[in-house]
Formats: structure tokens, sequence, C-alpha cells
């Protein structure tokens, strides 16, 4: 069967880079991905398929057969903005340097394949493939009018699909991501993403002229200078093991030169591949702000919005991946259980369910960078996509496997927990 599937997928190829070509060339924002989801709805719909399920402004799913056991695969449909990328958007500079219209082929050929091939009606299962909004943790004003209208409930697209219970029937999912130019390795297994914190600083203080009467203002960048000082000095306290990142922008820096700045704001991420190390480096970073406006008469409003959680893949599940990798290239090509800072809304489905994501290459350029482009289709495209189908044909083939991952998977969470921790309490 699994040569069936890579013939199948080898007969249809052409078709398969011409969906992606499509795909690259419609990069689209978080929550926006209106037009990418057209052009899947009516590839699906000329290969017998319709969607299952809509949710969320554009997210859906589609499946193949029924009962147990639930196969879930993951694909994001959203861009990320990158400016003067050559494939960008011209009004919003979305691209897709973060390589996610990739996804979208790999895994909608990949089921397409076994529908083809009737892989649901010899074994007994369901596979769904789900479409996920909003990964890219972007556009964050646009996302709160649609909080606010009451469209969604939280930033990321798998956060406001947890939150309603869309993947709880699911045993198991399966997802890949671009892994850039890498000159040493084809794919990496069962590596770690890091979770983040998007933080907010508003420093004040109070405006004067800053030539006569200096002596009268609270300078707001001062503040904000020393703290960014103070959160320098903090560097040799992190642990390696942990993989902590602090970095920001300044998004408003006063309002005139000749005014003392009353008002500076910094906006930030606190990262992390260890839970307990970034909620206490977060805590640390508060109050080194606040303390140091205080030092110098100011005041510091700290605004924390709950990011993604760190990501810790099932090693069952990418053992398998791993054995079907095999096929295609020798061990030494597979990089394993790598660290990354790198964060992705992914993290928070492992809270929850066994899950994976592995990189693979065929990529020209930087990931999120201006000169990110596919350089080899075949690899890409084509044997990502016979990867996963047989991924899926070897679980759906073997129950056992299953069995073993659902039985050795432990929650990191209680659902209730992860509402709480995404409302902030």
């Amino acid at each position: 069967m699994k040569d069936k599937l890579i013939r199948y997928i080898d007969d249809n190829s052409s078709t398969i880079k011409e969906l992606g070509i499509k795909l690259f060339n419609t990069p689209e924002l978080g929550f926006k991905e209106f037009k990418t989801k057209k052009i899947l709805i009516d590839h699906f719909k000329i290969n017998g398929l319709s969607i299952e399920k809509e949710y969320f402004e554009t997210g859906f799913q589609v499946s193949i057969g029924s009962g147990k056991p639930h196969i879930g695969l993951i694909a994001e449909l959203d861009a990320i903005p990158t400016a003067n990328h050559p494939n960008s958007d011209k009004e919003t500079h979305a691209a897709h340097s973060c390589g996610h219209s990739t996804q979208l082929t790999i895994m909608t050929s990949a089921l397409i394949a076994l529908h083809k091939l009737n892989i649901t009606e010899k074994l007994p299962g369901k596979i769904t493939l789900y479409f996920t909004p909003a990964e890219e943790f972007t556009d964050i004003s646009y996302r709160k009018e649609l909080i606010k209208s009451g469209k969604i409930k939280y930033l990321s697209g798998k956060e406001n699909m947890l939150a309603d219970h869309v993947f709880d029937d699911v045993d198991v999912l399966l997802h890949l991501h671009a892994s850039g130019n890498y000159l040493d390795h084809r794919f990496s297994i069962n590596s770690t993403l890091a979770g983040f914190i998007y933080k907010t600083f508003i420093f004040k203080g109070k405006a004067s002229h800053a030539a006569v009467l200096p002596h009268l203002g609270i300078n707001a960048l001062n503040a904000f200078s020393l703290f960014q000082s103070a959160a320098g000095m903090l560097r040799e306290t992190y642990k390696e093991e942990d993989m902590v990142r602090f970095h920001g922008i300044i998004t408003k820096g006063g309002d005139t030169v000749n005014s003392i700045p009353d008002e500076v704001v910094y906006e930030a991420y606190i990262r992390a591949i260890t839970p307990t190390a970034l909620i206490s480096i977060n805590q640390r970073l508060t109050s080194c702000a606040q303390y140091c406006a205080k030092a110098l008469d100011a005041e510091c409003i700290v605004n924390d919005t709950p990011g993604y959680l760190p990501l810790i893949q099932d090693n069952n599940l990418s053992s398998i991946v791993y054995q079907n990798m095999l096929m295609f290239t020798t061990s030494d090509q597979i990089k394993t259980d790598e660290r990354s800072v790198a964060a992705g809304d992914v993290g928070d489905i492992s809270v929850f369910k066994p899950i994976i994501q592995y990189g693979y290459t065929g990529f020209s350029g930087a990931i999120h960078g201006k000169d990110l482009m596919i350089s080899d289709e075949d690899e890409v495209y084509i044997t990502q996509a016979k990867i996963i189908a047989n991924t899926v044909f070897d679980l759906l083939n073997d129950s056992s496997i299953i069995d073993k991952i659902k039985k050795e998977f432990k929650p990191k969470m209680t659902y209730q927990q992860y509402i709480d921790y995404l409302n902030g309490q």
C-alpha cells in the first residue's frame, strides 16, 4: 500500500506543485485567510471531498473515514508580514516567508492520496485535516477587535480551537514546519519549541520643556533605558538549559524632541523552553521594569498577554515518522532532539494530545526573511506528502501503535487550568 501511495503522489506531482505555487502566491494574515480557504475548498471539491466543519472566521476541517482510531493532521493557513518579499501582498505585506503555504499543500495532497486509494475503507479509523488560522502572533489590534465583536475569544487559531473542544475526539496529531536553508540535514525530528509571553511595558513620566524646564519633567525614556540596562544584567542569571530569550521594540518613544517624553511603550517577548522558567523570569522582568521606573520617579504599567506554551513532542509518534523518513534519506540527514527557541501554538495542543511537528527543507533564504523561497519543489511538496501519507497508513494499519501512544501520554494541564491561563488568571 505504501508503494501505491508513493506512486499516486508521483503521478499527481504536477497538480500538487500547481496548488503549492497558487497558495504561496496568496499570502493572507491570520483570521483573514479567505482566498486561501476558497482555493483549498475548490481543490477538495474537484477531488470529491467537502468541508466537515468551519470555525473562527477561516478555520475548517475535512475528514475521511469514521470511528477509531482518529488521526489528526494540522496545516496552518496564515502568512506573516514580510516587507520587501517578492511574493508579498502589496497592501498588508503578508508573505509565506513562514512556509505555511507548503504545509497546506503537503497535508491536502496526503489526505487526497489516502482518499483516492480508499484507505479508510480498507482499514478502520478516521483522518481529519484541521486547517488552523492565525498561528503567527501578529496583527494583534485586528484580533482584539475580533474578540470585542465576539467572533473569537483568544488571539491564535489553535487556542480558540482548543477552548472550543475542536480536538477532543482526536487520538494523535501530525504536523510539520519549514526549517529553512540547512546545509547539514534534510529533516529534523522530535525537537522542542519554546513558549512565550507577549509583554507591553508602558513607562509613564511627566512632560515638560526639554531645554527650559527639564527639572520639572520626569523622563519616561530614561526610565526605559534604565530598565533596558537592568534587563541585560539579568541575563547572567538565566540557566543555559532553559534557553531564555528576551527581545522587543519601542513602539512609542515620546511625542516630540522638544519635550521630556512622558510616555514610552516597549513591546517584547519573553521566551523559554521550560514553563517554570518562563513564568519565573517573566515576573522578574515585570518587577525590574517597575522598580527601575520608580527609581526615577516614573511609573511602569506592565500588561502580559499569554502567548504559546512550549511544545513537548511525543517520542513514540516521532519514531514512526522517523522510520518513514528513512525511506527517502539516511539517518545522518535527520537531525534529532533539537532545542529550539522558536514558538508556535502547536505547543498548546501538546498539553492535551500526543502530537509531533517535524522540520523539512527544500528552501533558500531565512525563515521569516524577505528572501525565503522554495528552491526544491520535489523535496518540499512531493517527499513530505509521501512521508505524511505513509505515516498515517502505519498508524491505521497497526492499532497497537496508537494504543501505546495513548497509554503513555499524560496531559500537562486540565482544561480549566488552560482556560484560566488564557484568561491571565
